[in-house]
């Protein structure tokens, strides 16, 4: 190996591609299942190399022993996989919002596969999260990801301890804000359905004869899928912005 890289650099870029593997593996777009995974080892590799000469003057020393060397790797992987399992449960935002939407107009019985939770869900489900992975490529969102990998190193610096307590406050806060948000994505249609059963309640009570569900349960489908497009360019505005607003934080990391 001296003839091409010295056991240093060797190291160095070893460690690099712990963490950026790991990010890379759960990072919406890039980490879904359904991407071949020589593409995402062919991409680990290429922006390892490529943050190489950024990052190296953050990395520690070659350890003397093998102990050393893996509990460096073991680390490293778990700050990539914690770093990118934060990216990932914001996403869920737009699942939450699918289910609402689904539940108020009846639809939730109209399964379909959710390529990007590698499970079954309703289709509005389906459609937002594929939705918000093609806005956050359409709107170069995926650079804030680029810049979060080298931010990385200066707000999780491997020389310092791995700070597990702000981590899983992070964690938590991210699901917390992301099952708040997804509720008030679904608001619009929330507030149609609330108003919508009001109505065919009364019309069921003033005209007790009149077969309200036959009529209002297509209604309920028309009315509600027509709130929830007028309301989806709204709905793609605040999630991205919502969701720039956290890969803020990693790359806050390489000015701060």
């Amino acid at each position: 190996m001296d003839g091409y890289a010295t056991a240093e650099q060797v190291w160095a870029g070893g460690l690099i591609f712990a963490r950026i593997g790991a990010i890379l593996m759960l990072i919406p777009g890039v980490g879904e299942s359904y991407v071949p995974p020589r593409i995402r080892l062919s991409l680990a590799l290429v922006v390892s190399l490529a943050l190489w000469p950024v990052v190296q003057g953050a990395l520690p020393a070659l350890p003397a022993t093998v102990g050393g060397m893996v509990g460096w790797v073991l680390r490293e992987v778990i700050v990539g996989l914690a770093i990118g399992a934060v990216l990932r449960a914001f996403t869920t935002a737009l699942a939450t919002a699918g289910e609402i939407v689904s539940l108020q107009t009846t639809l939730s019985f109209a399964q379909t596969a959710n390529p990007l939770q590698a499970q079954p869900g309703t289709t509005i489900a389906a459609f937002l999260m594929l939705l918000g992975t093609t806005l956050i490529f359409a709107t170069d969102t995926h650079h804030l990801f680029i810049a979060g990998l080298v931010g990385s190193y200066d707000l999780i610096a491997p020389a310092r301890p791995l700070v597990t307590a702000d981590f899983a406050s992070l964690a938590i806060r991210t699901l917390g804000d992301s099952f708040m948000l997804g509720v008030q994505l679904s608001a619009p249609v929330i507030v149609f359905a609330i108003i919508f059963n009001l109505a065919s309640g009364l019309v069921g009570r003033v005209m007790p004869s009149f077969q309200v569900f036959f009529a209002a349960a297509p209604l309920s489908v028309i009315l509600g899928l027509s709130v929830f497009a007028l309301s989806l360019g709204v709905l793609g505005t605040v999630f991205i912005d919502r969701y720039r607003a956290l890969a803020r934080i990693f790359v806050g990391g390489a000015g701060g």
